[in-house]
This record gives structure tokens, C-alpha cells and sequence, in this order.
């Protein structure tokens, strides 16, 4: 009777270390995805910001040709020159072309590795990076991402062409111990 009281304890005990340890797991998966989101939110509410700034500064541009149209003429009595365009870089960042801009090519590759969570092909960083505003020089430009992410240490590759970052590496290596 004792021994069976002690069994079905054992028993208690271990399934409550298994449920203490699938919650510890499931609390820091939530905690990620809310770091996640966290940066999202503040990349979002930079890109809201933007474009109201955007807004406001088309909108001014928009009464200020208004005006001069109305009250500005060379001596020709010609209209004005259009008003020069000065937010073409605030429409690129709103359209994501520039968002790795002055990056440098493994810098850019990091992030895209870090917020996609996975290994990826070379040609796709590539054409990310491109998309995101990255001038890249070669002749073969997947290539040249290739090469660059081969050099640094910040990377693994794990495929051909393939290539992942090494933090991103470890926590799956971590989260499977």
C-alpha cells in the first residue's frame, strides 16, 4: 500500500515537472513573439510617422504651387517652375526600396536571416536586398551575396548557396537539447 502511494506520487511529480517544463517552454516562445512584435510595432509606427510627415509635406507643396501659380510670374509673365520634389527618398522608405540603404551587404543579409527565422538561398536574400534599396556590385550579384555571406562569421551555410545565421543556429540547436 505504501509502495503504491509512492509510485503514484513519483507518478504526480513527474507529470507535473512535464508540465511545468511544457509551460516554461510555451512562456518563452510568447516572450519572443512578443519581442517580435515589439519590433514590428516600432518599425510600423516609424513608417505611420513617415507618412504623415510625407502627407503633410505633400500637401504644403501642393498649397504652396497653388500660390505661386496664382501669384508668381517671371518677367516673361510665364508660370513658375514646378516645385522641386524633395521627398522622393521619403517615398522610397514608404515603399520599402530603400530600407538597406547605406547598409553594407552582410548587415542587410543579418536582418533579412534574423526576422525570416530560416536558412535561405542566396538568390533570395539577393533579390530581397535589391528590392530593399541595396546596390549590389559584380557582375553576378547572387555571387557576390554568396561570397560576402561565406566570409563572415555571423553566417553558416548549411546548404549550397544556402545560407543561415549562426544565432539562429544555435537556438535551434539549444531549443532541441
Amino acid at each position: 500500500m505504501i509502495e503504491e502511494q509512492k509510485n503514484e506520487l513519483k507518478d504526480i511529480i513527474v507529470g507535473l515537472e512535464q508540465r511545468i517544463s511544457a509551460y516554461e517552454s510555451k512562456l518563452k516562445d510568447f516572450k519572443k513573439k512578443r519581442e517580435s512584435l515589439n519590433e514590428e510595432i516600432a518599425t510600423i509606427e516609424k513608417y505611420l510617422e513617415l507618412a504623415k510627415t510625407l502627407y503633410r509635406v505633400e500637401a504644403d507643396k501642393a498649397k504652396l504651387a497653388s500660390l505661386s501659380s496664382q501669384i508668381i510670374t517671371d518677367e516673361k509673365g510665364s508660370p513658375p517652375l514646378p516645385v522641386t520634389d524633395v521627398t522622393d527618398t521619403s517615398r522610397e522608405i514608404l515603399l520599402g526600396r530603400s530600407k538597406y540603404v547605406g547598409m553594407s551587404m552582410p548587415d542587410a543579409a543579418h536582418m533579412i536571416l534574423q526576422s525570416a527565422r530560416r536558412p535561405m538561398h542566396a538568390k533570395e536574400l539577393c533579390q530581397r536586398l535589391i528590392e530593399g534599396g541595396l546596390q549590389i556590385r559584380g557582375k553576378t550579384p547572387v555571387t557576390s551575396v554568396a561570397t560576402s555571406l561565406k566570409r563572415d562569421p555571423r553566417f553558416k551555410k548549411v546548404a549550397p548557396n544556402t545560407f543561415q545565421s549562426v544565432e539562429d543556429l544555435e537556438r535551434s540547436y539549444t531549443h532541441a537539447v
